[in-house]
């Protein structure tokens, strides 16, 4: 008695298909993409110019997504100047000046305030978006408030021990400093194309980047030396 073979062709049993379990949504991983794309849609167009449509086709999102975190446009902004604020003061606080002398803490900080304005273009067009709207956004946020007052601190920390060990002249505004600071590093970055049409310069070259450095490490010093 022969065993029977199965008939050729007839199909076989296959194993039943287990359906993947849908990918969960992480909505911080969501939320950091939206800010992300409209950090840069922001900063090119300004708050007028800015499409949701636009930010959440960047962020790979919805619109519907969009105003489920953040509520309206309005709000996206406010927090995309949050985020941008306490990137730059959260990077400063990493500098562990408080470890160097008061002199060498003020190089290091022109010198990173200087070297962020260059890597974070964005930065310097969203607040210049915002003043042009008179800081009317940031108005209305606490933690943008919040954000300043370590920086402020940490800036008075350095001249106090400056002035201690006699490196230092007494009577120097930590805010009037920072605001100085700020400054001579933003004006040259966002004036560089009109202010290279005036003197005829490349402001960007390495040589021109380099000597600015230089020049706003020397005004620094030269403030506050007695």
């Amino acid at each position: 008695m022969s065993l029977e073979t199965p008939t050729r062709g007839r199909a076989a049993k296959s194993a039943p298909v287990t359906k993947a379990p849908p990918r969960q949504r992480d909505p911080e991983v969501t939320r950091a993409r939206i800010l992300e794309a409209a950090t840069k849609e922001f900063a090119k167009l300004g708050l007028a110019g800015a499409r949701v449509e636009a930010i959440a086709t960047r962020a790979k999102s919805n619109k519907r997504m969009i105003y489920h975190y953040f509520g309206s446009k309005e709000e996206l902004f406010v927090a995309v100047l949050e985020e941008a604020y306490a990137d730059i003061r959260s990077a400063e606080l990493k500098l562990d000046l408080d470890h160097l002398t008061p002199e060498e803490a003020l190089v290091a900080l022109v010198t990173h305030t200087w070297n962020y304005y260059l890597k974070n273009p964005e930065f310097m067009t969203l607040v210049n978006s915002e003043n042009l709207h008179k800081a009317r956004h940031v108005k209305k946020s606490e933690r943008f408030r919040e954000l300043h007052h370590g920086f402020i601190s940490m800036l008075q920390r350095i001249l106090d021990r400056g002035v201690e060990a006699g490196a230092f002249r007494s009577g120097v505004d930590a805010r009037q400093l920072h605001i100085t600071m700020a400054a001579i590093g933003y004006y040259y970055l966002t004036n560089r194309y009109t202010s290279g049409v005036i003197f005829d310069i490349d402001f960007m070259s390495k040589d021109a980047l380099k000597n600015r450095l230089a020049f706003n490490i020397d005004t620094i010093l030269r403030l506050v030396h007695p």
